[in-house]
């Protein structure tokens, strides 16, 4: 990597507006941002191709598909990281928070023995140099399984561990207030039958009662001492929003209604939604549609959750189609915002003194073709 790189003729997507200009980068951080050409031998001309910062994503299960390409095939875990980690790059993703599930709700799920597969291989291809995103972890635990918190303590001490959420899938409540959405959902998921379905459902509601409340506020408190970004997941009430809150967490994914949603804003929650939310035009639960939060002006930032290519074209959406939304405001949602909710304060934006990471975008309908990407000024695609 030289020490010097000058990208010209671009449209630069800061926070606040686009900028026609230059951005010149050093040691990969971005030095200078103006808005005039240059002319200097060895600029690369964008040609009039947009600059935006590199994505942030803070909640994908997208390894899993890598790692269960199909029903009972185990592929090589340090392979399936690597096209995991090359699929978000192509998507304009320079760091991806990875979401390891702690609690199967499936009962024919392998999710608890990967755990410490994917822990390994994401941490030696981090070791080896092999990754092209920044990559680090969140762990999604699932407080309606007994081993949960044995778990989280001991997966916690990770350095990778920077987000944590806590979520209860259990039926009747949050995600799946409606029990026949809930059979719907699952029976076909994992085709079971009328009986074993009956069965899941008693099963998970009575594990509910017996460690959710008591598990959330263990795994909290830890994450507390140990200053870890905390995420509130499917929060379907107004006193669902203010519980999470009132636990000091600073994150609120997925809200299921327009109330939780609001009061979590109000209380200063940065409300996360899906992506694909956004691209398919509403919830496949049931729930309260992405966009719809965006024009209510309760929407802070989006996730891909499973499909990494739709951040980008949500954005685009966003800016297309939402009252009050421009692309800055869009792209923010998808950098910046997800950035500043996990601490990351070094990343996110295009300005002086923040890290080189870059996506050259053009666009397509209401979406964007990535066309190439830089991380602390290093191309990476």
């Amino acid at each position: 990597m030289s020490a010097e790189q000058i990208f010209t003729n671009a449209r630069i997507v800061t926070a606040t507006e686009i900028i026609s200009g230059t951005i010149a980068v050093r040691d990969g951080m971005i030095h200078d941002v103006c808005s005039s050409q240059s002319s200097l031998p060895g600029a690369q001309d964008v040609e009039g191709d947009y600059l935006m910062p590199g994505l942030v994503e803070l909640h994908t299960d997208n390894l899993e598909k890598y790692m269960n390409p199909r029903p009972g095939v185990d592929w090589p875990s340090e392979s399936a990281v690597l096209a995991h980690d090359a699929q978000v790059v192509a998507a304009g993703i320079t760091t991806v928070f990875d979401a390891l599930s702690i609690g199967d709700v499936s009962p024919r799920g392998n999710r608890m023995r990967q755990l410490p597969i994917m822990l390994r291989a994401i941490r030696h291809a981090g070791e080896d140099g092999h990754m092209r995103a920044d990559h680090r972890l969140h762990l999604r635990c699932e407080l309606s399984h007994e081993q949960t918190l044995t778990l989280f303590n001991e997966l916690v001490q990770s350095p990778l561990v920077q987000l944590v959420s806590v979520m209860d899938h259990s039926p009747g409540q949050r995600q799946f207030v409606k029990i026949e959405k809930y059979r719907e959902y699952y029976q076909g998921k994992y085709h079971l039958t009328d009986r074993e379905i009956d069965a899941f459902i008693d099963t998970h509601q009575q594990n509910s009662r017996r460690y959710s409340d008591r598990y959330r506020r263990s795994i909290v408190q830890e994450c507390r001492q140990r200053s870890l970004s905390i995420a509130s997941h499917d929060d379907a009430t107004v006193a669902h929003a203010r519980e999470s809150a009132d636990l000091g967490m600073s994150i609120a994914e997925f809200p299921t209604t327009v109330e939780a949603a609001r009061t979590s804003h109000q209380l200063g929650l940065k409300v996360l939604m899906g992506a694909p939310n956004i691209v398919r035009g509403g919830s496949h639960s049931g729930n309260v549609a992405a966009a719809d939060l965006a024009g209510q002006g309760v929407l802070d930032i989006l996730s891909s959750d499973y499909y990494p290519s739709s951040l980008l074209q949500a954005a685009g959406i966003l800016a297309h189609d939402v009252p009050g939304y421009d692309l800055p405001r869009a792209v923010a949602s998808i950098s910046l915002a997800p950035a500043r909710a996990a601490g990351l304060a070094d990343r996110g934006e295009i300005r002086s003194g923040m890290r080189a990471d870059l996506v050259r975008t053009r666009p397509h309908g209401k979406g964007f073709v990535v066309g190439q990407v830089w991380r602390g000024g290093q191309r990476v695609f």
